[in-house]
């Protein structure tokens, strides 16, 4: 199975498999230790590891290493190893931490964030890491002068930030938004409220970049210079490696090995065999050896950390699969159809026909590692073939051949799992009296119907770009929003999400956000299938490896035996 790229924009697309295949982006803090027993936490003086080691592992060519452009999984797990944002999200203690900044506030309404980077820190050619940096970095993500080989796609990111629209117009490259008063201090002036501005910061396109990305780009393009705990040890070589070395200058914690090794493959097939020969740390397994993987290597306790005999990774990861339904559409317009199709699917005898019981079914659009995330929060969002018969009598019951006189057309691109999961719903769909028929053709035209509302039904998949409620509620379901593709509408939903924007504290914030969760899913504008897993093997020579939920390897604390 081939990969594709995964963005937040072009939704989760291509092979099902394939999209956590490759769910590789990057780093963060720190992994567990190693094995039980054994003293090997990296700064504990024990020899359990090697810190001259290098870890080799499998992904298949990037897009861009270029950080302005770090737009699918490939790229973006080489930027957050070269570079470091503002701040950064651990899933281990669920909080938002500094990263490059160490500190920062807001004002009270939330318009305006103050970050106070750290001082001493340097880009890995020597140069010191200043806020006009930051400034630039986040420039050369919207200002379509400073695209290299293609223009960036990330602009959105930093949408709020004033001057964002002047910029990418290409009228200006000075984001009127971004002030540096002093060499430590980045002040960022948004458009309207955004509590969680915080998070964005947290991608590792916004991190800094150097006077040297602009007087070399094209250097720059292959070779980037960032202030990451690796940096680049010669250029990517297109289509067969990248390599890095750690940074022994990095202000933060030294890396627990000495270099990474990304060997590029073509395919999953071909990488898997090479680990199975012994010649990769760290490899995608294909989902249909993934049985097969567990039982010879071991799966991993909690799904995201690795150990010697617990070496098959397979936690949830922060992205969804469901089916949108259009809310505009003469059939699905009625709230209690929709109701019923999602009470009519059998989420878990997908989940075990088609890939071994290892995803976890979707009782709500937000993944289990988000907080804000609530357990079967979702009343419809569950297998209840009664309950969807009862709902469907009310207004169209079944004549003497079953039929309820409701057809329905599920549009998807059939390359991967996904014709086999949709023949699964289509299935499911005639037992309870409803025709359901199938519409299959290429993604990109089947995307573009959807945001131009010609379509009945569909399947997506959404992955976030950041751990927080707001990117799947307020990009899914507020009124207007460019990815907002079932057309729902609801002037109470809207008020509270922007309430939720403004509110700072951070408790109260999820508060009100679980408050929209609920109403939506009473609603049910789509109906979540399954959360996508890692699907990820281990050497036995690493003694601990974390891959966190939001697909960050955190290879900079990874531990390998002598």
């Amino acid at each position: 199975m081939t990969q594709s790229s995964v963005t937040r924009r072009g939704f989760v697309k291509g092979g099902l498999a394939a999209s956590a295949l490759v769910a590789l982006a990057g780093c963060g803090k720190k992994g567990d230790s190693g094995s039980a027993g054994t003293d090997s936490s990296p700064n504990s003086g024990s020899a359990a590891y090697d810190d001259s080691a290098t870890v080799k592992y499998y992904i298949s060519n990037p897009d861009c290493i270029d950080h302005y452009n770090l737009n699918e999984d490939q790229g973006t797990q080489v930027g957050y190893m070269v570079f470091d944002s503002l701040t950064d999200y651990d899933f281990k203690a669920k909080s938002l931490v500094p990263k490059a900044a160490e500190s920062w506030e807001s004002n009270d309404d939330a318009t305006e964030f103050t970050f106070h980077l750290r001082q001493g820190a340097t880009f890995h050619n020597g140069d010191p890491v200043t806020s006009k940096d930051f400034k630039r970095g986040w420039t050369r993500v919207v200002s379509p002068s400073f695209a290299v080989k293609s223009a960036g796609t990330l602009d959105y990111h930093l949408g709020l930030v004033k001057g964002h629209d002047e910029v990418l117009a290409g009228t200006t490259n000075d984001f009127s938004g971004l002030e540096c008063p002093d060499d430590y201090t980045l002040v960022v002036n948004l458009t309207s409220s955004y509590a969680d501005f915080p998070y964005v910061c947290s991608h590792p396109a916004l991190a800094p970049a150097p006077k040297a990305a602009e007087d070399d780009p094209d250097s720059f393009y292959t070779a980037p210079i960032g202030n990451g705990p690796f940096q680049m040890d010669g250029s990517w070589a297109d289509g067969q490696y990248i390599n890095l070395k750690r940074f022994d200058n990095y202000y933060g914690d030294k890396p627990t090995v000495a270099a990474i090794q990304y060997n590029i493959q073509k395919d999953v097939a071909t990488a898997y065999r090479e680990y199975q020969a012994g010649n990769y740390d760290i490899c995608t397994v294909p989902s249909a050896q993934i049985s097969d993987a567990i039982s010879q290597y071991g799966q991993s306790d909690d799904g995201y950390t690795a150990t010697p005999n617990k070496q098959i990774m397979t936690g949830a990861e922060l992205a969804t699969y469901y089916i949108v339904f259009n809310v505009n559409d003469e059939v699905l317009q009625d709230a209690d159809v929709r109701r019923a199709i999602s009470l009519a699917i059998n989420r878990q005898a997908i989940v075990d026909t088609l890939f071994s019981g290892i995803r976890q079914t979707a009782s709500d659009i937000l993944p289990p590692a988000m907080d804000g995330y609530v357990e079967n929060s979702w009343p419809y969002a569950h297998y209840d073939k009664d309950a969807a018969t009862a709902l469907l009598d009310k207004n169209h019951p079944a004549d003497a051949s079953g039929s309820r006189g409701i057809s329905i057309q599920l549009s998807y691109n059939p390359e991967g799992d996904h014709k086999s999961i949709m023949e699964m719903v289509q299935a499911d769909l005639q037992a309870v009296g409803i025709d359901a028929t199938s519409d299959t053709r290429e993604w990109s035209t089947i995307l573009d119907d959807y945001r131009k509302g010609n379509y009945q039904s569909g399947r997506l998949g959404w992955t976030a770009d950041y751990p927080i409620p707001d990117n799947f509620l307020y990009s899914l379901f507020r009124s207007g929003s460019g990815d907002n593709m079932s057309g729902f509408s609801d002037a109470d939903v809207d008020a509270k999400l922007d309430a939720a924007r403004t509110t700072v504290d951070d408790d109260k914030r999820i508060a009100a956000m679980k408050e929209v969760d609920a109403i939506i899913g009473e609603a049910c504008p789509c109906a979540p299938i399954m959360y996508y897993s890692h699907l990820t093997a281990t050497s036995s020579s690493m003694l601990s490896y974390y891959f966190d939920a939001g697909r960050r390897n955190h290879v900079e604390s990874a531990q390998k035996s002598k």
